[in-house]
């Protein structure tokens, strides 16, 4: 296919010899096979985040620093150059994900390189050499599920042992591989030791695989792995091979009404960001 201008100055650097097909478009990004020599991968282009809440973003992009002092003045300003190096941060921030869970064993796309707001990243393929699909498109028996389940808990374990929270992981952003779950779409993911809402979003995160898995294995449905781990986190004891069980005892004490209502506002994006992916291809 004709290469996308976007992609052009990948191709004029020698990074890309030709755009094989598009494989998603959605709200966020497009992202396209491409060829590179011998090999097949993918090309994800970003596209200007106008459809992000303000608040997700406050909440996604707290204590993410940025050296540039006159970038910062102008981020926290809004100008227009605040809001292209905002957006260029957030780009990156995927980047910076990939780059520091790969190196932690995460089951993560390989990076290749990011240019002009592309980033050149391995193609996730499942067993005959396609790309591969995401978890929502398909079915499992318990005993699959059971251990993609442990898998990935597994997976959310190493991220936090590397001080990254995912963020908005869900089956909406989980390759199924030719060897197992792969972990994509890390825009989002937040510094566990920096970010205040850290513990929210993991505990969003191990739910919504919870709740995903659960359908097909429901014994999965009383587990409370997330509460589990950040416990452990927090005392400065979870390991990437720590055993887990699955339950937590919750001690009773003063409610956060605060808490309370993130948590529902949260509830209610969640389920409004499910529909409308469900409707369509993410990005």
């Amino acid at each position: 296919m004709k290469a996308p201008p976007r992609l052009q100055a990948l191709i004029d650097e020698g990074l890309i010899d030709t755009v094989v097909r598009q494989l998603m478009s959605g709200k966020e990004a497009e992202v396209y096979v491409v060829r590179c020599g011998d090999d097949t991968r993918c090309a994800k282009v970003y596209k200007e985040a106008i459809h992000r809440s303000f608040r997700q973003a406050v909440d996604y992009t707290e204590n993410r620093k940025v050296k540039n002092t006159r970038q910062a003045r102008a981020m926290a300003k809004g100008t227009r150059f605040g809001r292209q190096a905002q957006e260029a941060a957030w780009q990156s921030a995927e980047v910076d994900a990939l780059y520091r869970l790969a190196a932690a064993g995460v089951r993560v796309p390989r990076p290749y390189n990011f240019l002009e707001g592309v980033l050149l990243m391995e193609l996730v393929a499942n067993a005959e050499g396609d790309a591969a699909p995401r978890l929502n498109d398909c079915d499992f028996t318990a005993e699959q599920a059971l251990a993609h389940h442990a898998t990935l808990v597994a997976e959310v374990v190493r991220m936090l042992c590397a001080g990254v929270v995912h963020g908005d992981l869900s089956e909406f952003n989980i390759l199924l591989g030719a060897d197992g779950p792969v972990i994509i779409d890390l825009p989002q993911a937040v510094d566990a030791a920096g970010n205040n809402h850290a513990k929210r979003m993991l505990l969003r995160d191990v739910n919504n695989l919870r709740d995903f898995f659960g359908r097909f294995a429901p014994a999965l449905l009383a587990s409370d792995y997330g509460h589990e781990i950040w416990a452990l986190y927090e005392r400065g004891v979870l390991r990437t091979d720590s055993v887990l069980s699955g339950r937590f005892e919750h001690r009773a004490g003063p409610v956060d009404l605060g808490a309370v209502v993130r948590e529902i506002d949260d509830a209610r994006a969640e389920d409004a960001a499910r529909r409308l992916r469900q409707q369509g291809p993410a990005g």
